[in-house]
């Protein structure tokens, strides 16, 4: 399934403190400079409209959230959502998801990665241009703090068993944990709008966690 259109932004919401580009960010980086403190931080790629880091920072103020989207649109969308809600304790990157872990987030400064139903990218000749390759799993490993862990959900299982073995060849995150699929109390009760529409649809999500291993102490 692709992407649907988007509704039209409210001009009047102040997208400044909300949305930011690659350059915009603290660099080095320094996430108390972004979020004006220091608390647990948890990184979305591929935010699409917004639902799962505007609920999830709703949830949760004592985290910051990271969100980042390729797409300008679908950033500046999610962005507000997080403005018109007044979460100050989440951002969306309008960016290159895979360049922020590469050149901006250091060693153990995130306690969560969240890629949900990221672009399957179905020719096999493009598949090389999916978020979950060698070089970007080895950098979510380096990022996350012992414990810390990785989301993964997809609709399609060749992407899900081909992360899979990447997983197992390329680092040494525990998993895949099994991940419960929780029952929708209202039709907007799903963590990212392409869930909501896989599940409506009646068709399969694949969902997997990997945790680091928290090293026994010397």
């Amino acid at each position: 399934m692709g992407r649907r259109a988007l509704r039209k932004i409210d001009s009047t919401i102040d997208l400044s403190e909300h949305l930011k580009t690659f350059e915009q960010l603290p660099n080095p980086w320094d996430a108390a400079a972004l979020f004006g403190r220091r608390a647990a931080l948890e990184v979305e790629v591929g935010s699409g409209k917004g639902l799962f880091i505007r609920n999830a920072a709703a949830a949760r103020p004592d985290t910051d959230f990271l969100g980042i989207e390729a797409a300008k649109r679908y950033a500046a969308f999610a962005a507000a959502g997080l403005a018109k809600n007044k979460l100050r304790n989440a951002v969306v990157v309008s960016g290159d998801g895979l360049r922020v872990f590469r050149e901006l987030l250091p060693d153990l400064s995130a306690t969560a990665v969240h890629v949900y139903f990221p672009d399957p990218w179905w020719k096999k000749r493009h598949r090389r241009r999916r978020v979950m390759r060698e070089s970007f799993l080895q950098d979510v490993q380096r990022v996350l703090t012992p414990g810390g862990a990785l989301h993964f959900w997809t609709d399609v299982e060749e992407y899900y068993l081909a992360a899979m073995e990447l997983l197992a060849a390329h680092t040494t995150l525990a998993g895949p944990l099994p991940v419960e699929e929780m029952p929708a109390e209202h039709d907007m009760d799903y963590p990212t709008h392409f869930e909501r529409r896989t599940r409506k649809a009646e068709e399969t999500v694949y969902r997997a966690e990997y945790r680091k291993p928290i090293l026994p102490a010397d």
